[in-house]
């Protein structure tokens, strides 16, 4: 870890788990906690840790009404002189399983970054899932300050023989503004990112290997990230633990 900030929110979610073992808190309320450590952070397509390992956190409080709200953190890294170095995220949100196999997940989250407080934003989502595919949107209106952007994708999740994983993402962002910058000096504002995953279950941990592309050039995302190698194709290995 990179700041002693992010090693004692690391250690309070661990410490959330085991109270969560110990104390049932009702018949009602559920507390999942994971940590899971990432040879790459990648978000929409983008590294956020310039394409070093991250170590990441989360816990989510449920209800058997639907109702949930949770944390998740991360170590960050942009690079150009930026002093931040961590992310948290809250979110609180609505689950609703309609039948066996459709749910309708809408929510709002915010994500905070320290000592780089222009960064944060705030994001409103709504996630369908039917018979193992996914189709969500999600929209802020104050990334990175006065930005906006749309985030749409659908996915699919199976289980391929020996109960090996499969997930299938493919997403389109949008911003309000021509944010890429072409090596020819064309802009756009939308590009393209799909990420392949397949995890297994193994010895009480989850671990997982992704395969996570965009369209963006080299020279698109160093005009957009100020580096032109962290929107590239990359395989991103994992391993988590569920308490």
């Amino acid at each position: 870890m990179k700041t002693t900030v992010q090693v004692s929110l690391l250690a309070s979610l661990l410490a959330s788990a085991c109270t969560a073992h110990a104390v049932t808190l009702s018949d009602d309320f559920d507390l999942p906690v994971y940590v899971e450590a990432v040879t790459d952070y990648r978000s929409r397509g983008q590294s956020q840790t310039l394409n070093d390992p991250a170590l990441q956190a989360g816990a989510t409080l449920t209800h058997s009404s639907g109702l949930y709200a949770g944390i998740w953190t991360s170590n960050v890294d942009f690079g150009n002189d930026l002093k931040t170095r961590q992310e948290i995220d809250y979110f609180a949100g609505y689950y609703w399983q309609i039948t066996d196999d459709v749910g309708l997940d809408v929510g709002y989250a915010k994500y905070a970054y320290e000592r780089e407080a222009q960064f944060n934003y705030s994001e409103t989502y709504a996630i369908l899932s039917a018979y193992g595919f996914k189709l969500a949107t999600q929209y802020s209106d104050n990334f990175a300050g006065d930005q906006s952007y749309s985030w749409n994708w659908v996915g699919y999740e199976t289980k391929l023989p020996y109960d090996v994983g499969l997930s299938l993402h493919y997403g389109i962002v949008d911003y309000k503004d021509d944010v890429l910058i072409s090596s020819s000096g064309d802009t756009r504002q939308s590009y393209d990112e799909w990420v392949a995953k397949v995890s297994k279950d193994f010895v009480g941990l989850t671990w997982s290997l992704s395969y996570v592309d965009t369209d963006i050039s080299q020279t698109e995302c160093a005009s957009y990230l100020g580096y032109d190698d962290l929107c590239a194709a990359t395989l991103v290995a994992g391993v988590k633990k569920t308490f």
